[in-house]
């Protein structure tokens, strides 16, 4: 038996056992990124970006998953504080409900805001009676997005201001500070980092929203058609806007993960020097 471990052990065998799996998972998901830039790539390339149907969508995407970060940030912060710092009864339940849209399919995204906001919705026969009507809208991306982004924004800030030593809280307290001072003063810097990388996170899955947006708020040009969708379109109006938007949506990933990765390595760094 020693003997067989022996001629298992790494120091005599290359580390080819965990190499070439790898390799395997790293081709499956670089390969197919890779040929679709390579086909992006042309004389026709900037033609396609620059395109009416391509600035339209882009413009439609930035405007949206801006705000709808934006939303995260104002509603989402509060919350998340309630959940770090309180104690309350049904305390489980709410996190469960926050958690639930990350793990639901975009489509049951869409056909709940549908059946909930829709025109003979549950709620959108009182909206329609003060003349608001959300199906179909810029407005109805702005709530698909954040739907299915905001609660990734609430997990983040969860975490950050969960991790805050409560010392810190209670020494400002005893200074005399009020609960609306601890928070402003002590909390949200020590937890910036996190609330940060809460918003990097919101934001791209804002942007890369398809599912929930095109059975909420439908595929229309210049007014719900984002990134996404366009590139869906593109599939039965021309390939090469299709390709363009998704190598657009590629880099401004790839950046926003970039900013990502060096937020989280100056947190570390930072908690090494604590």
């Amino acid at each position: 038996m020693r003997r067989l471990f022996r001629n298992l052990s790494l120091d005599r065998n290359p580390g080819w056992v965990f190499i070439l799996p790898s390799l395997v998972l790293i081709g499956l998901l670089g390969l197919p990124l890779l040929a679709l830039v390579w086909r992006a790539i042309g004389k026709d390339f900037f033609g396609y970006v620059l395109s009416p149907v391509a600035l339209s969508a882009l413009k439609l995407s930035l405007l949206t998953s801006t705000v709808s970060v934006l939303i995260a940030l104002a509603a989402g912060t509060p919350l998340a504080y309630i959940l770090a710092r309180w104690n309350f009864r049904g305390k489980t339940a709410l996190e469960l409900l926050i958690d639930l849209p990350v793990v639901l399919p975009p489509s049951v995204a869409g056909l709940a805001l549908l059946i909930a906001f829709g025109r003979q919705g549950v709620f959108g026969i009182w909206i329609n009676k003060i003349g608001i009507t959300l199906p179909f809208t810029t407005a109805a991306v702005v709530i698909a997005q954040t739907f299915v982004s905001a609660p990734l924004f609430v997990r983040s800030a969860h975490v950050g201001f969960a991790e805050i030593d409560k010392k810190l809280e209670e020494a400002a307290t005893v200074e005399g500070a009020n609960e609306w001072q601890v928070f402003r003063f002590v909390m949200f810097p020590l937890a910036g980092r996190a609330l940060l990388t809460g918003l990097v996170l919101t934001w791209t899955r804002a942007m890369g929203e398809f599912g929930a947006t095109i059975l909420f708020a439908g595929n229309l040009e210049g007014k719900t058609q984002t990134m996404p969708l366009a590139i869906y379109l593109g599939f039965e109006r021309g390939l090469g806007v299709a390709i363009a938007l998704s190598v657009m949506l590629i880099v401004v990933s790839i950046l926003l993960l970039t900013i990502l990765r060096r937020l989280e390595r100056r947190s570390s760094v930072a908690m090494q020097d604590i």
